[in-house]
């Protein structure tokens, strides 16, 4: 088996209310992660400001840009300096009154590759996003789930409450995707102090994603933010598994990490052959899971 060796880097990193400092910052450790040899960076979700979802404030609409915009000119321009890819989630003012969830991705020459737009959204106490964000769909607009040929490789890019719904996962992989990246923003309700119940939600959180690289038979990438942001302890934990959900790193839960991991893409090929999944899904037998329910 030849080697395909990436090395990704991972930026779990704290944010501020200051968005130009956020993402000086986050310049600040791209560049860190390309001197240590990366070649993909992915940052976490929204890193530009806090985690503004806690409310449903409008004034928070502010905070959003057009992809391409100032934002993506800008590490574009970063990318191409450094030779590396680099995945941003930003918040999207796609027009007045319809914005998205966006994840941009911009290749190693600094080209602008294309978005992903986020699909599945959550609306829950401290993470309102329903009133924030309108779904990707599959229309010519948004064309649904998405892969972009990189200069390094084929990558596939979700955020956050994507991570937890395996279809997602699924198409990505059988278009093509060599990796799944997961930028996120999750953490605890900062006034639980049952530790019980925190470990198990992060382990969920971790064991659900590391299910979809054994599915799927590619390594899984999720880079979560760190810090206390009003009611939520982001719970960092930002780790990379291989095609059988080994863990090949896990982030702390309260350090920002800068992180290079090596991952050998052909290792896809010797899992998908060994657990032949792929081979035996019978596609003729899954029209039920485009229904809502099953009475």
């Amino acid at each position: 088996m030849n080697s395909k060796i990436v090395n990704i880097g991972l930026v779990q990193m704290s944010c501020t209310d200051d968005v130009e400092a956020n993402l000086e910052k986050a310049i600040a450790k791209i560049r860190e992660a390309a001197a240590q040899g990366a070649q993909i960076v992915c940052l976490q979700e929204l890193f530009r400001s806090l985690y503004f979802c806690d409310t449903e404030d409008p004034h928070k609409f502010s905070l959003a840009e057009a992809i391409p915009g100032p934002s993506t000119e800008r590490l574009g321009a970063l990318a191409k300096e450094l030779g590396v890819v680099i995945i941003a989630s930003l918040f999207e003012k796609r027009a007045a009154g319809l914005y998205h969830n966006t994840a941009a991705v911009l290749d190693a020459d600094g080209s602008y590759l294309g978005k992903y737009r986020k699909m599945h959204i959550p609306d829950d106490p401290g993470y309102y996003e329903k009133y924030y964000f309108t779904p990707g769909d599959a229309s010519p607009e948004d064309s649904g789930y998405k892969v972009f040929n990189t200069k390094f490789a084929k990558i596939g890019v979700l955020v956050c409450w994507d991570q937890w719904y395996p279809e997602a996962a699924r198409i990505t992989a059988l278009m093509g995707a060599e990796i799944l990246f997961y930028p996120t923003a999750i953490g605890w309700d900062n006034t639980e102090t049952h530790a019980g119940r925190n470990d198990e939600q992060y382990n969920a959180w971790q064991t659900i994603q590391r299910s979809h690289a054994i599915a799927n038979g590619l390594h899984v990438v999720a880079v979560n933010r760190v810090g206390t942001e009003g009611e939520q302890q982001f719970w960092g934990g930002s780790f990379v598994a291989n095609p059988f959900g080994s863990l090949l790193y896990l982030a702390p839960h309260d350090e920002e990490v800068v992180h290079v991991q090596e991952v050998d893409l052909a290792q896809s090929e010797y899992y998908r052959t060994t657990w032949p999944y792929f081979r035996d899904r019978r596609v003729d037998s899954y029209g039920p899971i485009t229904r809502r329910f099953i009475d």
